[in-house]
């Protein structure tokens, strides 16, 4: 069988991450749970892959319903081949985002690992640094074959990300770490097993939802500790900054350059793809596990965090 079909495992959403904040168990005993499926399920995109392999032409980059401009006005002016095009740029600023926003999470892993424990906690935290490094190579490898230049981070967001390695290490930091992992999980699965897409894109995504599970395990169990631990004041604190990282990870997704590769002004290509009903319904899809999480753990509460995450669109309608 070629690597590249290789369905190992198929998954569905019913596989999804079910940490909830009433069962999470002692720190450690996750942590050896995690280390033991780290070293029994594992990938190696450079072989799990095949990567000799030539895309296939007529497939797909991303389904049409979560290309950004899916049924607005710009999107009935382009053909079939421009949608396709649209989709292989918007693939690739996702990936793009995907390997800064791993980068960032890894540097915080770190500084869990330096606080000088050498408990199985920590351990398991430069293991999630290992698997992460992999994937942003195979992130690169992968935006490589779609034949597209990256698309790099402007310098003011740079700045915020690295503005944001000054954060204390707590409910925040790993909210945003399930900004980074979980909210792509759903349309991973989705992608993972449509025979419409590009072999390449789903069997990466096949290996980043089988490894990415562990991490938003580890991420979702450390955010409802660090809630229990943590007073009032310094609970807000850090529901206020999630929700104002949230407002800036999800239109971060998208480039607006990518419009350009169809002819469409990046900022009329952005400004219609912000303001669309598609733009909610595939916030929401993507997010609902993940926020219906952060509601049961106590990172919606209060007046100025709902507003902010309001402004995302990405809460369900029954939590608003």
């Amino acid at each position: 069988m070629n690597p590249v079909e290789a369905a190992r495992p198929v998954l569905t959403t019913q596989d999804a991450v079910t940490v909830r904040a009433r069962t999470v168990g002692p720190r450690d005993k996750t942590a050896r749970r995690l280390l033991k499926s780290t070293a029994d399920k594992f990938y190696d995109a450079e072989v799990d892959i095949d990567w000799d392999a030539s895309v296939v032409e007529g497939k797909k980059w991303l389904p049409d319903h979560r290309i950004s401009l899916y049924e607005t006005s710009l999107w009935n002016k382009l053909d079939e081949e421009q949608r396709r095009e649209l989709g292989r740029h918007e693939i690739v600023s996702i990936l793009s985002f995907g390997i800064y926003a791993e980068g960032f999470l890894s540097t915080s892993l770190l500084r869990v690992f330096g606080m000088g424990s050498l408990s199985d906690h920590s351990l398991y935290s430069i293991a999630e640094v290992g698997e992460e490094s992999r994937h942003s190579i195979m992130f690169g490898k992968l935006i490589e074959k779609a034949g597209i230049e990256p698309y790099l981070l402007p310098k003011f967001s740079l700045t915020l990300v690295k503005l944001g390695q000054f954060l204390p290490i707590g409910p925040a930091t790993y909210g945003a770490t399930l900004l980074i992992e979980e909210v792509l999980d759903r349309a991973q699965r989705e992608i993972q097993n449509d025979p419409e897409m590009q072999p390449h894109l789903r069997q990466l995504m096949r290996i980043h939802v089988v490894e990415e599970s562990r991490h938003i395990t580890y991420a979702r169990e450390e955010l409802v500790r660090g809630m229990r631990s943590m007073n009032r004041f310094n609970r807000a604190l850090h529901r206020v900054i999630l929700a104002a990282i949230a407002n800036v990870a999800y239109p971060s997704l998208v480039n607006p350059r990518v419009y350009r590769a169809v002819g469409i002004n990046p900022i009329r290509g952005s400004l219609t793809a912000m303001f669309s009903t598609t733009y909610k319904n595939n916030v929401q899809f993507m997010s609902e596990p993940m926020v219906r999480f952060f509601a049961d753990a106590g990172m919606c509460e209060g007046f100025v965090t709902r507003r902010l995450w309001r402004m995302t669109r990405a809460m369900p309608d029954d939590l608003l």
